[in-house]
Parts: C-alpha cells; sequence; structure tokens
C-alpha cells in the first residue's frame, strides 16, 4: 500500500502538459492543455501520505500523419507538497509542474520550448475500506513558446479510487477551461474534457494491469472549428524500488478524430519522496478549518 501511496504524487502533477497544435495548421484547431493519458496507472482519488515528492513523468509519442509521421517528447518535472493540513475533511496537497517538450511535427527539424507552468491545489477525501475521491483545482500560466498552447486555463479534476486488496482502480476526469480561446496565431483553444482509467494489481513489488483513456473538445462558438478527439488503450507495469518509485506504460489510439493520424505512446515515471511523514507519527492531521482548528488554539 505504502508503493501506492507514493504513486499518488505523479497523478497530481499529471496535469499539466501541453497540446499538440502542429498536427493541423494552426488557425484551425488546437488540442487540450493537460495531455490525455497523463493520469493513467495512478490512484489520483487517494490520499497521499505527508511529506514532499519529486515526480518526473517522460513520454514519448509517434503519430502516424501521412506521408511523414510526427514524434513528441514531454517531459514534467514537479514538486508535490502533500501538506499536514485538513480543509472540509479532506487532506490538502499543493502542486507545482514545469513542462519542457520537444516535437518534430510531419518530419520536420525538432522544436523545444518550455510549456505552461500548472499551480493546482487538491483535497484528497479518505471515505474508508480503500476508496477515495478528490478533486483538484488549478491554472496553466500563459507562456510565449509559439508552437505549445499559450493561453491561460483553468483545470478541475474529479477521481475516484479503490486501492484495497492490491488493486488500483481508478478514473480521473479533467475538465479544462480556456480564459481566452483564441491564441495570438489565430487558433482555436477549445474547452475540453479527459478521462483516465486504471485497473492494476499489485504482486509483490510488481504492479501489472490494463489502461485507458479518452479525450475530446466541447463545444466552441465558432462554426467553423472541428472537434479532435481520441480513446487510447494500453498495459502498465510498474515496480517499487522501496523509496523509489518506477511506472512504464504504453497506449495506443484505437480510435482518432481529426488528429491526423493514430498515436503510440511510451511513457515511463519516477516517484522520490524528499522528506515523508512516519506513517507512525502520533501528532494529528491539523485542520485549517472547521471546529478542530478552533479547538486546536
Amino acid at each position: 500500500m505504502r508503493g501506492g501511496r507514493i504513486l499518488l504524487a505523479s497523478s497530481l502533477v499529471a496535469s499539466s502538459l501541453v497540446a499538440f497544435p502542429f498536427l493541423a495548421p494552426a488557425p484551425a484547431r488546437a488540442g487540450s492543455a493537460a495531455q490525455p493519458g497523463q493520469t493513467i496507472g495512478l490512484p489520483a482519488g487517494a490520499q497521499l501520505p505527508v511529506g514532499l515528492y519529486f515526480v518526473n513523468t517522460s513520454s514519448f509519442g509517434v503519430r502516424d500523419t501521412r506521408p511523414l509521421d510526427s514524434d513528441s517528447n514531454v517531459n514534467l518535472p514537479a514538486f508535490v507538497w502533500a501538506t499536514p493540513w485538513n480543509l472540509l475533511g479532506a487532506r490538502l496537497n499543493l502542486i507545482a509542474i514545469q513542462p519542457v517538450v520537444a516535437s518534430s511535427p510531419r518530419g520536420t527539424p525538432y522544436q523545444s520550448g518550455i510549456g505552461q507552468p500548472l499551480l493546482a491545489g487538491q483535497l484528497a477525501w479518505d471515505l474508508g475500506n480503500k476508496f477515495g475521491v478528490s478533486y483538484l483545482f488549478g491554472g496553466y500560466l500563459p507562456i510565449e513558446t509559439r508552437f505549445l498552447t499559450q493561453n491561460a486555463s483553468l483545470s478541475h479534476r474529479f477521481a475516484a479510487s479503490y486501492t484495497g486488496d492490491g488493486l488500483n482502480l481508478t478514473a480521473n476526469l479533467l475538465y479544462g477551461i480556456f480564459l481566452d480561446p483564441v491564441s495570438p496565431q489565430g487558433g482555436v483553444y477549445p474547452d475540453y474534457l479527459n478521462l483516465d482509467l486504471t485497473a492494476t494489481r499489485k504482486f509483490g513489488k510488481w504492479e501489472v494491469g490494463p489502461v485507458a483513456f479518452a479525450s475530446t473538445d466541447l463545444p466552441t462558438r465558432f462554426p467553423d472549428y472541428q472537434r479532435q478527439g481520441q480513446i487510447a488503450v494500453g498495459g502498465l507495469v510498474g515496480y517499487n524500488f522501496g523509496p523509489v518509485n518506477l511506472q512504464a506504460y504504453v497506449t495506443q489510439d484505437v480510435v482518432e478524430r481529426r488528429y491526423g493520424g493514430r498515436e503510440t505512446r511510451g511513457w515511463l515515471r519516477v516517484i522520490v519522496p524528499i522528506y515523508k511523514e512516519s506513517t507512525n507519527a502520533a501528532a494529528p492531521t491539523r485542520p485549517v478549518a472547521g471546529p478542530g482548528r478552533l479547538a486546536g488554539r
């Protein structure tokens, strides 16, 4: 169970990625600010032990955009602070992420740059019997990197997890809202929904199981905008080395709409606890609001 909780750290940070509008002409369309599939394999609804975590999620994908493929590499270095504070009965977590991205659209020379930083907070409730739910709210800051999503947006995430009996059964719904739907180059940034799904099981230090994700653009006020979407499935293998956890998974599109071709993507994630409160600590979690807070004064 300890390994599963540590792995949750990356579910908090797997929310900060950029779209790749190079798959179509820039004025026509762009994708979601949160890369579909980033949170799969992680118990995003469960509580994370109090501590500070460094997490890096890296992925490399190839999309079959004929006549030449489109490649992209994304790295998500992040810090996650699982605070000792309660709010509305939930654990409060704070997240900061700075993506770094490189891409080669349709065989052209690689472009690289800094993606949109994400600053976010999450509330995670322990419902008992290994069930948990969480809500994350964050904001993507605007950037000047022209080949990536540039406009600021808000991100909401709703997750539910069951982590009993060595299982990780998780659904994580991501809802993004752009503050300005038109890019500096005249492209359209649609609001979006992403759904990441996980069904893995632990065997000792190993973890294996199927994963899947789906994404869709939401309707816009632009009648000529062509919405994008995809469904992908894959498999995950993880190993708990003790304080450090590794996960690797591969996903492949089975359905895509207006991305120009199907994508195959490999993912690698490492989670390193910089500091983690002992699970045997006698001190209770400190509330930041409510009767418990008043009693502690």
